[in-house]
């Protein structure tokens, strides 16, 4: 699975519709304020200008970048049926040691948030994941040390 990119549905609409804001009113406005430099005239030193251009060029990296992740990206479909191991899409709850189960949403890297239980696959914690069932325990090197983690459901 290494070297792809994958995304939810969820996570492809989410994109889609940035992307579609981004090429709307905010490609509008940053036109606008280089003409009105450009109109100053002497563009060497119109800090204006060189603003807007800053600026564009980030939105434009990022049009890039979010057009360059939806042509590419695997699009990862909700699961139907049992789902006997641990994989991109499923939510899989574990628990470490007596502390209270967690659930985590397997996601791609670009959707990532592990505050809101959303982990890639790519992190030491998904990695250890991966592939595991329901009963196994897995071991995960993070960078706070070693965790050891009890698969309870995959949904």
């Amino acid at each position: 699975m290494s070297g792809q990119m994958y995304l939810t549905s969820e996570g492809a609409s989410r994109l889609k519709a940035e992307l579609e804001e981004l090429k709307g009113k905010p490609r509008e406005d940053i036109a606008k304020r280089l003409r009105a430099a450009i109109q100053q005239g002497d563009l060497s030193e119109n800090a204006d200008y060189h603003k807007a251009k800053e600026d564009q060029g980030f939105l434009e990296g990022r049009i890039q970048e979010l057009e360059f992740l939806l042509k590419n990206a695997v699009i990862i479909e909700a699961h139907e049926g049992v789902c006997d191991q641990v994989d991109i899409g499923l939510k899989v709850t574990v628990q470490e040691g007596e502390f209270p189960p967690e659930i985590y949403l397997m996601v791609g890297a670009k959707e990532a948030d592990p505050s809101k239980g959303r982990i890639s696959h790519e992190s030491p914690i998904g990695k250890a994941l991966m592939g595991s069932r329901v009963g196994d325990e897995v071991i995960a090197g993070t960078p706070g040390g070693e965790v050891k983690l009890k698969v309870i459901s995959i949904e």
